[in-house]
């Protein structure tokens, strides 16, 4: 086995040859390369989709690199199409792609997307998903209607996503739906909360304030709020939800709301 180390054949091994030498040699020739394959710098790219150009652009331009030159576009009868331009073969790469609308477009480029860089032999691609879409289907509310939350997850594993970055998805469990593909779920609350107590919050001045969640989905999002406020010196902070009832997918008939919010400032995540 030390002998295949250091490039020799058995044909090639002359008398008198010193074999311990050599496979001593070896040892070091090839933990020199495992330390150089450590020290090496992690190739990476950037590839962005149409649902959000500008945004890969910033993320780029922070990190101090160019995007991936490559051809996202439509053909004339408007199918998605897709080209790399440069080779990304052993190549970490990540897409940054939302799912927002039109939701099907942007869901369909984004999974050619991925399988074009699978079929380029990439070494993983990872899917940042700003926007996650089809989130608020994550259960089934009536008979003989998809979880469709859990259909795009399934989509994105079986394109071969390696990984995938959202943020502030709708409820958490959407990570279990993916079996087999971890999924980092970034908040953004951490960053907007010190504007608002810098710039919005005085407004207020000593009113109660109420957070409250637009759904049952958002209660998560709603309590973190309240706490990374909390931190920030905020007093008097209370939390409420809102209970829809639809007639119809989008059409609201009716709202109740839990929690008291009378005489109280409400901040309140759009739906």
């Amino acid at each position: 086995r030390r002998l295949v180390k250091v490039g020799l054949h058995w044909g090639s091994i002359s008398k008198g040859t010193d074999l311990v030498g050599m496979a001593a040699q070896g040892d070091k020739s090839s933990a020199l390369e495992d330390d150089n394959a450590q020290t090496a710098p992690i190739k990476f790219k950037i590839l962005a989709g149409q649902s959000n150009y500008k945004l890969a652009e910033e993320v780029a331009a922070f990190l101090g690199m160019p995007l991936m030159q490559a051809t996202v576009g439509r053909f004339s009868d408007g199918e998605v199409s897709v080209q790399l331009k440069e080779s990304v073969r052993n190549v970490h790469i990540f897409v940054i792609q939302s799912t927002c609308p039109p939701v099907n477009e942007n869901l369909v480029e984004l999974f050619f997307m991925i399988r074009c860089l699978r079929r380029a032999s990439a070494k993983t691609v990872t899917a940042i998903i700003p926007y996650f879409g089809y989130a608020r289907q994550d259960r089934k509310t009536q008979a003989r209607v998809p979880i469709s939350a859990s259909d795009v997850a399934m989509m994105l594993e079986s394109a071969g996503t390696d990984r995938v970055l959202a943020v502030d998805l709708h409820c958490g469990q959407i990570q279990g739906f993916f079996h087999h593909t971890p999924v980092d779920n970034l908040t953004a609350l951490r960053d907007i909360a010190p504007y608002l107590v810098r710039e919005v919050i005085p407004n207020f001045k000593d009113d109660p304030i109420c957070i409250v969640s637009p759904d049952a989905g958002g209660v998560a999002r709603a309590k973190l709020f309240m706490e990374v406020l909390g931190k920030l010196g905020v007093c008097n902070l209370s939390l409420a939800i809102t209970v829809k009832h639809r007639s119809s997918p989008g059409v609201v008939e009716g709202m109740n709301v839990v929690g008291e919010i009378e005489g109280k400032v409400s901040l309140q995540e759009r739906e």
